[in-house]
């Protein structure tokens, strides 16, 4: 059993809130346990201005992590989920994903109670293409503003002069997991703005040998990774990362899995929605049943057209009708 393990992690409050959580749950389960949280900075954190997309390629936000692991700097890296590349990091591997907080969007404003409340023409900031899309489907009127930083930056742009917000989307997740739930003013409901994939749930990263996987295994919540694997097997099969304009909710419903996918163009005129749903026996197939159902539901939004409202899957479309 180890008797140090190394956490890696963003230096941010909240990741650092996050890495703190991931060494209570492993020394719950391994009471011998002693911690030590080395923090890193990230290419995402190094350009803090940046639009995302802008910035572009995967593992914005992991890739220092990633190499520290692979050169045995630490033992394990807490990651956001949907920071997280769809694809698995060479030699690497998501050890557990522990139970997953609210996995919805809220809005956050000085003067309204509600998205609708928000005059004609209001200026809303969001970082991500996701977000501004389902806001410009819901209210195409408002002036949406490419923002960053971490969440107490982004609240606190709503006092910025220059800026002029009236109010900025942030995930329920982080906002309750810093204590600062005062902030909310409304939360959406998936069928207003559906959550991107893994939002919520956290991801503890290790080296892909028995030994590590073992060791993390406990810190795994059954349900949260069935879920969150769906939700990624959806995002995988329309070879998306996190800042594509595509949402992703799955749940427990009635002993199966339901999942609903949903891909939106840019500006928000269009929007394409599919459900599908699996059984979940109790057997060692359930990841790999989670993850047909993802891949399944993103060919049928393929088949439907889904390419057309991606940025680079224009093209795509024929992908639905490989085997």
């Amino acid at each position: 059993m180890k008797t140090l393990v190394r956490i890696g992690t963003r230096r941010s409050k909240l990741s650092l809130w996050q890495a703190n959580h991931i060494a209570e749950l492993i020394v719950r389960h391994h009471p011998s346990a002693r911690i030590e949280i080395r923090e890193f900075t990230t290419r995402g954190d190094a350009t803090p201005t940046a639009p995302l997309p802008a910035i572009g390629g995967k593992g914005l936000f992991t890739e220092a992590l990633e190499a520290a692991l692979r050169n045995g700097e630490i033992d394990c890296a807490v990651h956001s989920l949907k920071d997280l590349p769809v694809e698995d990091a060479a030699g690497l591997a998501i050890g557990a994903i522990p139970r997953r907080e609210d996995q919805r969007d809220v809005l956050v404003s000085r003067s309204a109670s509600s998205l609708a409340d928000l005059p004609t023409g209001a200026r809303i900031g969001t970082g991500s293409l996701r977000r501004r899309a389902q806001l410009l489907a819901m209210r195409p009127d408002l002036e949406v503003v490419s923002i960053r930083g971490n969440i107490p930056t982004r609240v606190g742009l709503l006092d910025d002069a220059e800026r002029q917000l009236d109010a900025v989307v942030l995930a329920a997740a982080g906002l309750i997991r810093l204590g600062m739930n005062e902030h909310i003013r409304e939360i959406f409901a998936p069928a207003q703005m559906l959550n991107a994939a893994g939002q919520g749930a956290l991801a503890v990263q290790c080296r892909a040998d028995a030994e590590a996987r073992a060791f993390f295994a406990p810190l795994n919540d059954p349900a949260t990774a069935l879920a969150a694997t769906a939700e990624r097997a959806f995002l995988r099969g329309l070879e998306g990362g996190c800042s594509l304009p595509v949402g992703a909710c799955a749940h427990f419903q009635g002993g199966g899995l339901r999942l609903q996918g949903r891909v939106i163009a840019i500006d928000g005129s269009h929007q394409l929605d599919l459900i599908g749903e699996a059984a979940m026996t109790e057997n060692r197939e359930r990841l790999e049943t989670a993850r047909k159902l993802g891949a399944d539901l993103a060919l049928q939004a393929l088949e439907q057209g889904a390419g057309s409202l991606l940025p680079n899957l224009t093209n795509r479309g024929a992908a639905a009708d490989k085997p």
